[in-house]
């Protein structure tokens, strides 16, 4: 009788050390694979600046965040009031360096936040580390420049970027000695605005994004001003936000499409360094 108690003992026992084993390896398991946890092709929404927590955001309340895009090595972002681009370079150990920012060039005169304090994280930042989902950008072993949490991913790219008009119907458009800027426009995030400049009256109105690349323009206005030297007629121009139905994007390349037709207009992201 005491040897059967004593053996079934010792199974007790063997059990419970092979179930702390297997928790143990568990445990060790995930936290290698959260060591491991890739930071590409994930939008990360900052959420405190060196050191601070606090609910940083820009124009609207628009998120400032940034994504690496593990195809192409590039960054692309947003920094309070205009996007911005690069490329980047991951190494061993978690060390991360990027190339020298270009920004859109937006004024947004009421966002609070000093842009340059957003693109000197990525000028100074040599490491990174991730804690709880978080992602950690450091110089050396100094005290964090700035932490991040996952975001939403957006399947488009075409929002918060400064586009210029490249071709119309299919001719390449060039700015008159007369005109007093490019034609372009942006998609702001906040309230689905879009606003821009076609060769002689801003614009102003609405849009709506949908799955698939789908786009719809609605309540475009312009000013009333009279420019008889500009070689575009605004017009021409302003038909392509009446009839855009679709979009593509490549290499920072805009097209507006109504179905699958030739592009009704070109356009391309504009950066400053």
């Amino acid at each position: 009788m005491k040897t059967k108690i004593i053996l079934l003992v010792l199974i007790a026992i063997a059990a419970i050390s092979c179930n702390s084993g297997k928790k143990s390896a568990t445990e060790t398991n995930n936290k290698i694979s959260s060591e491991k946890m890739s930071i590409e092709n994930i939008k990360w929404t900052m959420n405190s600046l060196e050191g601070k927590s606090t609910n940083v955001s820009g124009q609207n309340g628009q998120a400032i965040y940034f994504t690496l895009d593990s195809k192409t090595n590039r960054i692309s972002g947003h920094a309070g009031c205009n996007t911005f681009m690069g490329t980047y370079q991951l190494e061993d150990n978690n060390q991360i360096s990027f190339s020298k920012l270009a920004l859109t060039r937006m004024m947004c005169p009421d966002v609070k936040i000093n842009e340059s304090q957003i693109i000197n994280i990525f000028e100074l930042v040599d490491n990174f580390t991730i804690k709880n989902g978080k992602l950690i950008l450091n110089k050396a072993k100094m005290t964090p420049l700035a932490t991040f949490k996952k975001g939403d991913v957006s399947n488009n790219q075409i929002v918060e970027k400064y586009w210029k008009l490249k071709t119309l119907e299919g001719k390449e458009i060039k700015m008159a000695d007369t005109q007093e800027r490019e034609i372009f426009f942006t998609l702001k995030a906040a309230k689905n605005r879009i606003t821009g400049f076609a060769g002689c009256n801003s614009i102003s109105g609405e849009y709506t994004l949908e799955e698939g690349n789908r786009i719809r323009f609605k309540n475009i206005a312009t000013t009333l001003m009279a420019c008889p030297d500009v070689d575009v007629h605004e017009s021409e121009f302003l038909k392509v936000f009446e009839l855009a139905d679709n979009y593509t994007i490549k290499d920072d390349v805009l097209s507006l499409n109504v179905g699958r037709r030739a592009p009704l207009a070109v356009f391309e992201a504009v950066y400053v360094q």
